[in-house]
């Protein structure tokens, strides 16, 4: 009896490290749905914008298939144009409006930190920035149930 146990508890593991559930196979699904979240936070901050810039450079283990399976989700979603750049990069590119301190017709969204927890749970810091003055810190938590990656939270934590 205590071996059918031993058995029935090793099928159960198995079955929660499938690949279905597994975050690391579904970063780029996972990473698009928490960005939603946070779209749909402070939606002032999103409204009126031409783009979308993304900066993933915190974060090093994007493919560039799951950099575009993410922008094309949120070009699909908002209707706009969705590219990958920093701060740095977005003033370089003259999209930073030195005197208001900010993207005149864009938003910045930035993943700062992912924590995988356990084999369904993944835990987002992110931060939209339009200007110095309005730009906001979330925090995001995506969970594998009912076969579907789902927000299951995602909180305020700064405002500016």
């Amino acid at each position: 009896m205590r071996k059918i146990g031993c058995l029935l508890l090793f099928v159960v593991f198995l079955g929660a490290c499938s690949n279905e559930n597994n975050p690391k196979e579904h970063l780029g699904e996972i990473t698009a749905i928490a960005l939603e979240s946070l779209m749909e936070k402070d939606k002032a901050l999103s409204s009126d914008v031409n783009y979308i810039a993304l900066d993933f450079n915190n974060i090093e283990r994007y493919t560039d298939l799951e950099v575009k399976e993410i922008q094309g989700f949120l070009e699909e979603r908002y209707k706009v144009e969705v590219i990958k750049a920093s701060l740095e990069e977005l003033k370089k590119k003259g999209l930073y409006n030195l005197e208001e301190m900010g993207l005149e017709d864009g938003v910045l969204l930035k993943i700062e930190k992912i924590n995988f927890k356990w084999f369904n749970t993944v835990h987002f810091e992110t931060s939209k920035f339009r200007s110095a003055k309005g730009a906001i810190g979330v925090e995001t938590t995506i969970q594998f149930k009912e076969g579907k990656w789902k927000m299951k939270e995602s909180t305020e934590t700064w405002i500016s």
